[in-house]
Protein backbone atom coordinates (compact mmCIF):
# COMPACT_ATOMS: atom_id res chain seq x y z
CA UNK A 1 0.00 0.00 0.00
CA UNK A 2 1.00 3.44 -0.93
CA UNK A 3 2.05 6.89 1.51
CA UNK A 4 0.71 10.12 0.16
CA UNK A 5 0.58 13.39 1.18
CA UNK A 6 -2.21 16.32 1.14
CA UNK A 7 -1.99 20.09 1.77
CA UNK A 8 -5.03 22.18 2.36
CA UNK A 9 -6.88 25.09 3.78
CA UNK A 10 -7.15 25.30 7.22
CA UNK A 11 -10.93 25.65 6.98
CA UNK A 12 -11.11 22.13 5.68
CA UNK A 13 -9.24 20.50 8.41
CA UNK A 14 -11.92 19.06 10.89
CA UNK A 15 -13.61 17.10 7.93
CA UNK A 16 -10.36 16.01 6.95
CA UNK A 17 -8.84 14.71 9.85
CA UNK A 18 -12.12 12.90 10.69
CA UNK A 19 -12.17 11.28 7.32
CA UNK A 20 -8.75 9.96 6.82
CA UNK A 21 -9.06 7.46 9.28
CA UNK A 22 -11.85 6.02 7.28
CA UNK A 23 -9.81 5.35 4.07
CA UNK A 24 -6.68 4.54 5.52
CA UNK A 25 -8.79 1.30 7.33
CA UNK A 26 -10.57 0.97 3.83
CA UNK A 27 -7.61 1.20 1.48
CA UNK A 28 -4.40 0.42 3.35
CA UNK A 29 -3.05 3.75 2.11
CA UNK A 30 -1.39 6.13 4.84
CA UNK A 31 -2.22 9.87 4.15
CA UNK A 32 -0.04 12.20 5.96
CA UNK A 33 -2.16 15.93 5.89
CA UNK A 34 -0.60 19.35 6.27
CA UNK A 35 -3.00 22.44 6.65
CA UNK A 36 -2.28 26.10 6.66
CA UNK A 37 -4.13 29.10 4.97
CA UNK A 38 -5.76 28.98 1.86
CA UNK A 39 -3.33 31.10 0.39
CA UNK A 40 -0.42 29.37 1.61
CA UNK A 41 -1.73 25.83 0.60
CA UNK A 42 -1.83 27.68 -3.22
CA UNK A 43 1.16 29.11 -3.12
CA UNK A 44 3.34 26.18 -2.48
CA UNK A 45 1.47 23.82 -4.68
CA UNK A 46 2.14 26.58 -7.52
CA UNK A 47 5.58 26.51 -5.91
CA UNK A 48 6.58 23.15 -6.51
CA UNK A 49 6.37 21.57 -3.26
CA UNK A 50 5.32 18.09 -3.41
CA UNK A 51 1.89 17.39 -1.88
CA UNK A 52 0.11 14.08 -3.35
CA UNK A 53 -3.33 15.69 -3.10
CA UNK A 54 -3.60 19.76 -3.05
CA UNK A 55 -6.82 20.85 -2.34
CA UNK A 56 -6.61 24.82 -3.17
CA UNK A 57 -9.63 27.30 -3.19
CA UNK A 58 -10.72 29.20 -6.15
CA UNK A 59 -9.76 30.81 -8.43
CA UNK A 60 -7.72 28.19 -9.81
CA UNK A 61 -6.19 29.42 -13.26
CA UNK A 62 -2.72 30.13 -11.43
CA UNK A 63 -2.96 26.75 -9.90
CA UNK A 64 -3.76 25.33 -13.14
CA UNK A 65 -1.09 27.13 -15.26
CA UNK A 66 2.12 26.21 -13.12
CA UNK A 67 1.64 22.74 -14.51
CA UNK A 68 2.19 21.06 -11.11
CA UNK A 69 -1.55 19.77 -11.00
CA UNK A 70 -3.12 17.58 -13.33
CA UNK A 71 -5.99 19.29 -14.73
CA UNK A 72 -8.32 16.52 -15.54
CA UNK A 73 -8.11 15.57 -11.87
CA UNK A 74 -9.88 18.89 -10.81
CA UNK A 75 -12.61 17.93 -8.31
CA UNK A 76 -14.71 20.55 -6.18
CA UNK A 77 -15.19 18.72 -2.82
CA UNK A 78 -16.88 21.19 -0.84
CA UNK A 79 -17.79 24.85 0.14
CA UNK A 80 -18.56 26.98 3.08
CA UNK A 81 -19.91 30.36 3.89
CA UNK A 82 -18.66 33.02 6.26
CA UNK A 83 -20.75 32.87 9.80
CA UNK A 84 -20.16 35.65 12.40
CA UNK A 85 -21.12 35.34 16.21
CA UNK A 86 -22.07 37.90 19.15
CA UNK A 87 -21.58 37.35 22.86
CA UNK A 88 -24.81 35.25 24.05
CA UNK A 89 -27.49 37.01 25.31
CA UNK A 90 -27.27 40.32 22.82
CA UNK A 91 -29.89 41.69 21.16
CA UNK A 92 -29.81 40.22 17.37
CA UNK A 93 -29.47 43.16 15.22
CA UNK A 94 -31.12 42.57 11.29
CA UNK A 95 -29.10 40.14 9.90
CA UNK A 96 -31.05 39.63 6.54
CA UNK A 97 -30.20 42.82 4.41
CA UNK A 98 -27.52 44.56 2.92
CA UNK A 99 -28.17 47.78 5.18
CA UNK A 100 -28.95 45.79 8.39
CA UNK A 101 -25.07 44.33 8.60
CA UNK A 102 -23.84 47.23 7.76
CA UNK A 103 -25.37 49.31 10.40
CA UNK A 104 -24.41 46.33 12.79
CA UNK A 105 -21.02 46.05 11.93
CA UNK A 106 -20.39 50.11 11.96
CA UNK A 107 -21.78 49.53 15.66
CA UNK A 108 -19.17 47.22 17.22
CA UNK A 109 -16.45 48.49 18.81
CA UNK A 110 -14.47 45.36 17.97
CA UNK A 111 -14.33 42.59 15.43
CA UNK A 112 -12.15 39.54 15.01
CA UNK A 113 -11.46 37.47 11.69
CA UNK A 114 -8.73 35.47 10.30
CA UNK A 115 -5.83 37.61 8.82
CA UNK A 116 -6.38 38.47 5.19
CA UNK A 117 -3.02 39.26 4.77
CA UNK A 118 -1.53 35.90 5.94
CA UNK A 119 -3.41 33.92 3.36
CA UNK A 120 -6.42 33.39 5.05
CA UNK A 121 -9.41 32.96 3.14
CA UNK A 122 -11.92 33.62 5.31
CA UNK A 123 -10.51 37.11 6.32
CA UNK A 124 -10.20 37.91 2.35
CA UNK A 125 -14.05 36.60 1.88
CA UNK A 126 -14.51 39.32 4.94
CA UNK A 127 -12.71 42.18 3.90
CA UNK A 128 -14.51 41.65 0.28
CA UNK A 129 -17.79 41.74 1.95
CA UNK A 130 -16.75 45.42 3.94
CA UNK A 131 -15.70 46.34 0.30
CA UNK A 132 -18.89 46.11 -0.77
CA UNK A 133 -20.82 47.83 1.98
CA UNK A 134 -18.22 50.74 1.74
CA UNK A 135 -17.37 50.32 4.97
CA UNK A 136 -13.43 48.92 5.15
CA UNK A 137 -12.21 52.24 6.04
CA UNK A 138 -14.10 52.41 9.00
CA UNK A 139 -13.71 49.23 10.42
CA UNK A 140 -9.96 49.30 10.28
CA UNK A 141 -9.54 50.60 13.48
CA UNK A 142 -11.51 48.28 15.04
CA UNK A 143 -10.19 45.06 13.48
CA UNK A 144 -8.10 42.38 15.80
CA UNK A 145 -6.88 39.70 13.40
CA UNK A 146 -6.44 36.31 14.39
CA UNK A 147 -4.39 33.44 13.77
CA UNK A 148 -7.83 31.24 12.93
CA UNK A 149 -11.44 30.99 12.88
CA UNK A 150 -11.17 29.07 16.11
CA UNK A 151 -9.29 31.69 17.72
CA UNK A 152 -11.87 34.64 16.30
CA UNK A 153 -14.44 32.92 18.04
CA UNK A 154 -12.64 32.82 21.28
CA UNK A 155 -11.65 35.89 21.40
CA UNK A 156 -15.42 37.03 21.27
CA UNK A 157 -16.25 34.33 23.82
CA UNK A 158 -13.33 35.67 26.20
CA UNK A 159 -15.05 39.38 25.23
CA UNK A 160 -12.35 41.00 23.76
CA UNK A 161 -14.21 41.80 20.82
CA UNK A 162 -17.79 42.32 19.90
CA UNK A 163 -17.81 40.46 16.83
CA UNK A 164 -16.04 37.12 15.76
CA UNK A 165 -16.00 36.06 11.88
CA UNK A 166 -15.13 32.39 11.12
CA UNK A 167 -15.93 30.17 8.09
CA UNK A 168 -18.69 27.47 9.46
CA UNK A 169 -16.57 24.46 9.60
CA UNK A 170 -14.09 26.65 11.67
CA UNK A 171 -15.90 26.73 15.22
CA UNK A 172 -16.81 24.68 18.19
CA UNK A 173 -20.37 25.51 20.50
CA UNK A 174 -19.58 27.36 22.76
CA UNK A 175 -22.51 28.64 25.35
CA UNK A 176 -20.61 31.93 25.63
CA UNK A 177 -21.38 32.57 21.86
CA UNK A 178 -24.54 32.96 19.31
CA UNK A 179 -23.97 32.60 15.70
CA UNK A 180 -26.14 34.69 13.60
CA UNK A 181 -25.46 32.54 10.48
CA UNK A 182 -24.07 32.82 7.01
CA UNK A 183 -23.42 36.14 5.72
CA UNK A 184 -26.09 36.59 2.65
CA UNK A 185 -24.98 35.62 -0.85
CA UNK A 186 -25.68 38.99 -2.61
CA UNK A 187 -22.35 39.74 -0.02
CA UNK A 188 -20.47 36.97 0.42
CA UNK A 189 -19.76 34.26 -2.25
CA UNK A 190 -18.91 30.50 -0.17
CA UNK A 191 -15.73 29.51 -0.57
CA UNK A 192 -14.66 26.14 -2.64
CA UNK A 193 -12.44 23.73 -2.05
CA UNK A 194 -11.21 21.65 -4.64
CA UNK A 195 -8.58 18.95 -5.28
CA UNK A 196 -6.24 17.59 -7.78
CA UNK A 197 -3.83 15.08 -8.10
CA UNK A 198 0.17 16.48 -8.37
CA UNK A 199 1.22 16.07 -11.56
CA UNK A 200 4.78 15.06 -9.95
CA UNK A 201 3.10 12.74 -7.86
CA UNK A 202 4.53 8.82 -7.64
CA UNK A 203 1.47 7.43 -6.44
CA UNK A 204 -1.06 8.82 -8.46
CA UNK A 205 -3.73 5.94 -8.50
CA UNK A 206 -3.80 6.27 -4.90
CA UNK A 207 -4.01 10.09 -4.97
CA UNK A 208 -6.83 9.91 -7.12
CA UNK A 209 -8.57 6.93 -4.91
CA UNK A 210 -8.40 9.68 -2.18
CA UNK A 211 -10.49 12.69 -4.15
CA UNK A 212 -12.82 9.73 -4.89
CA UNK A 213 -12.74 8.93 -1.02
CA UNK A 214 -13.51 12.82 -0.30
CA UNK A 215 -16.32 13.24 -3.17
CA UNK A 216 -18.22 10.22 -1.77
CA UNK A 217 -21.22 10.47 -0.09
CA UNK A 218 -19.67 8.73 3.28
CA UNK A 219 -17.62 11.90 2.50
CA UNK A 220 -20.77 14.32 1.79
CA UNK A 221 -22.21 13.66 6.07
CA UNK A 222 -19.05 14.60 7.01
CA UNK A 223 -18.46 17.68 5.30
CA UNK A 224 -22.47 18.36 6.23
CA UNK A 225 -21.77 17.64 9.86
CA UNK A 226 -18.84 20.37 10.19
CA UNK A 227 -21.25 22.73 8.76
CA UNK A 228 -19.83 22.65 4.73
CA UNK A 229 -21.82 21.78 1.55
CA UNK A 230 -20.39 18.66 -0.26
CA UNK A 231 -19.43 19.15 -3.66
CA UNK A 232 -19.83 22.68 -5.67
Amino acid sequence: MSEITLVAPGGIRTAIQTLIPAFEKATGHKVTPTFGSGGAAKSRTIDGEMFDVPVVQPPLDTVIASGKVIPSTETPIATVSVVVGIPAGTPKPDFASAEGIKRFLLGAKSIAYPAAARGAACGVSFEGTMAKLGISDAMAPKVKNSQSGWEAITMLARGEVDIGVTFASEMDADPRVEMLGAMPLDLSTPTGFVAFVNAQSKEPDAAQALIKFLSSPEAAKVFTDCGMKPGK
